[in-house]
């Protein structure tokens, strides 16, 4: 590697010659046979105490020097035509270079070091990439593609399940590049997986939920990743935008960034909590672990309100950043064309723009200023009502599927009715504070009616007055008009004959007691019925 420096730095512009590449050649495979060494001597974990780790990385530098004896046999600078002989000959540097680039990607997830992350962006990537263009494969497969194709046979998996189409709103595109695929089969397993996670562990907590959504989010971004790089790799061949292939990546860079967006927005959803926020659930401060001096239990506490104001302070921050995410959808090339997508975008913007009203609410309704929540949940009121209009149903999609960016209608209609509730009664809550000002200023004015209580219990009692139970009634009682129900009695009943009554053959007057005779039927006088106050009918 000095040598190809120290030619690098040359100014002459020659080519390296062929003794000087024969001696590269040498030293690489010189060291290649001391990594492989190195690699069998590490193999006896038990003696030399090398940690999976350490073997991984005699594996991967073992890949890499072997790769580069191959890259230096085959650089000559010039790309043959001949595309199955150029691939051929380049097989074995791209085999052993993606098997360095998966063990590099491996040790930098885990470990986490600088040093892995280089290896990989000045060395391991470029040489894939100038192998693949000298083995006449396409610019539009990604480099992480290429490493998976070409490592060892047993470690592929799950190529079956790759996708070739892609639907966006009733339109299907071909996927042209082969990671695109891959990356989707991986967010769709990764769906399924998330899905019976949150029904196996309903009780889990919400940042265990959250955290379940990385699985998915992943994959989903290296989706986004890679239509981007294939869009930017025809742009480079100046493909024009009639180009089939072009279209199909427009299409499908608006779903995958669609998908990926939705991903974001479900997993923050996951982390305000069960219905999205609309009311904000007591949550009981966790007890202390030590015991009590005196051996009883530790008594329940109600939570704080500075916890709560912090539970909604970090609510309305993912609020905002769902907001966010939804607005960078219309950046998105080809999205603004759709009138009808935008209006479905901004009905979920208007639903979380309610729960963030709401929220608020919350807020100021735990600081005692029922006029400031009132106004804000009105706002939430008009938002939610616009939610309800453009949320879609739920014949195509399950409530029990993992939550993204999709509004249902039943959760959109719920949200209107708790907010319009709330409404309410914050609005009695407020004209209760008027009465309780009105009657303080009453009671600072001296304009108190000096009328008994009885006669004012709709009057709201003034803050700092003591009530004056001294005068409760008037005593002693005077003759006075008192509104009550009013009755009324039928005086013309007993004079005059009805349709339907029956007739009196005689007088009750007359009988003496005996019994009446009508049309030849003997019958018993019937007892008079008393109404109220004696007065009958």
């Amino acid at each position: 590697m000095h040598m190809k420096s120290t030619h690098a730095e040359d100014s002459t512009g020659q080519a390296i010659s062929r003794s000087i590449r024969s001696h590269i050649v040498s030293r690489l495979n010189k060291a290649a046979k001391s990594a492989e060494e190195l690699v069998t001597l590490l193999r006896d974990q038990t003696i030399t105490r090398a940690s999976d780790t350490d073997v991984l990385e005699a594996k991967a530098y073992l890949a890499s020097i072997t790769g580069a004896e191959e890259f230096e046999k085959q650089a000559e600078g010039q790309r043959s035509a001949d595309a199955k002989a150029s691939k051929d000959r380049w097989q074995k540097c791209l085999r052993s270079y993606s098997e360095a680039r998966v063990i590099y990607a491996v040790l930098l997830k885990e470990t986490k070091k600088d040093v892995f992350r280089e290896i990989l962006a000045n060395t391991v990537d470029p040489t894939i990439r100038y192998a693949a263009y000298q083995a006449h494969l396409p610019r539009t497969i990604a480099i992480a593609t290429i490493s998976k194709k070409n490592f060892l046979p047993q470690h592929r998996a799950g190529v079956e399940n790759v996708p070739n189409t892609i639907i966006w709103r009733s339109r299907e595109a071909n996927i042209v590049d082969a990671s695109i695929g891959a990356a989707l089969a991986a967010v769709s397993a990764a769906e399924r997986k998330l899905s019976i996670y949150l029904k196996s562990n309903p009780n889990a907590s919400l940042r265990d939920k959250a955290a379940a959504y990385d699985d998915a989010l992943i994959p989903s971004q290296d989706a986004a990743d890679a239509t981007r790089r294939a869009i930017e790799e025809l742009s480079k061949e100046r493909a024009d935008e009639g180009d089939p292939r072009l279209q199909d990546l427009r299409v499908t860079s608006l779903a995958v960034n669609y998908e990926l967006v939705s991903w974001r927005v479900g997993r923050n959803r996951v982390l305000i909590g069960t219905g999205d926020g609309v009311v904000l659930d007591e949550q009981k401060p966790k007890k202390p672990k030590r015991p009590r001096k005196d051996g009883k239990e530790w008594p329940d506490k109600e939570e704080s309100k500075g916890r709560k104001l912090v539970r909604l302070r970090e609510r309305v921050v993912l609020y905002d950043s769902i907001i966010q995410s939804i607005d960078s959808i219309k950046d998105l090339r080809g999205a603004m064309r759709d009138t009808q997508f935008v209006e479905e975008l901004e009905g979920k913007r208007a639903y979380f723009q309610a729960l963030k009203c709401a929220n608020i609410a919350h807020s100021h309704a735990l600081m005692s200023s029922p006029l400031n929540a009132l106004a804000l949940y009105a706002r939430a009121q008009a938002l939610s009502s616009r939610a309800v209009a453009t949320a879609v149903s739920t014949n195509g999609t399950s409530l029990d599927s993992p939550p993204k960016l999709d509004i249902h209608h039943a959760q959109a209609q719920h949200v209107h009715e708790t907010i319009t509730n709330l409404v309410h009664r914050h609005r009695a809550l407020v004209d209760l504070a008027k009465f309780q000002a009105n009657s303080a200023t009453a009671a600072s004015n001296h304009m108190t009616s000096a009328a008994p209580l009885v006669q004012r219990l709709h009057e709201y009692p003034a803050p700092g007055v003591q009530v004056d139970l001294t005068n409760l009634v008037t005593y002693p009682p005077r003759i006075e008009p008192v509104p009550v129900k009013p009755l009324f009695f039928d005086v013309a009943w007993n004079y005059i004959e009805y349709p339907g009554q029956a007739t009196k053959a005689v007088d009750a007057g007359d009988t003496g007691g005996q019994e009446a005779v009508v049309n030849g039927v003997e019958e018993k006088p019937q007892e008079k019925k008393r109404g109220w106050f004696g007065f009958g009918r």
